[in-house]
């Protein structure tokens, strides 16, 4: 299991880690994503498939195996595949209910 702390980032669709973080705990390239960056650079990088714990739900979502110097973050993509949303007056997480 990756111990490290992934920050949610609202602005990134896709989960990112570390190459070498995804590597030691088994994580395997399944496929190549085109990775748009803040410059608005497009990139070509591999992607895995990871289980992802949050907030008391697990599911299996991409991540991308990012730079070395790459904060580890946690995508809109894997947040919304859990039912976590952010609220964007309080900018807080919270739940999915079937009534949204």
């Amino acid at each position: 299991m990756y111990g490290g702390l992934f920050r949610v980032d609202t602005g990134s669709a896709e989960s990112v880690a570390p190459a070498s973080a995804l590597e030691a705990i088994g994580i395997v390239p399944a496929g190549v994503i085109a990775v748009e960056h803040a410059d608005a650079t497009v990139e070509d990088l591999p992607f895995g498939v990871m289980r992802i714990e949050f907030m008391g739900e697990m599911r299996e979502g991409r991540v991308v195996f990012g730079p070395e110097d790459v904060e580890p973050v946690i995508g809109t993509a894997a947040l919304e595949a859990i039912g976590i949303t952010v609220d964007p007056e309080t900018k807080t997480l919270r739940r999915v209910t079937a009534e949204q």
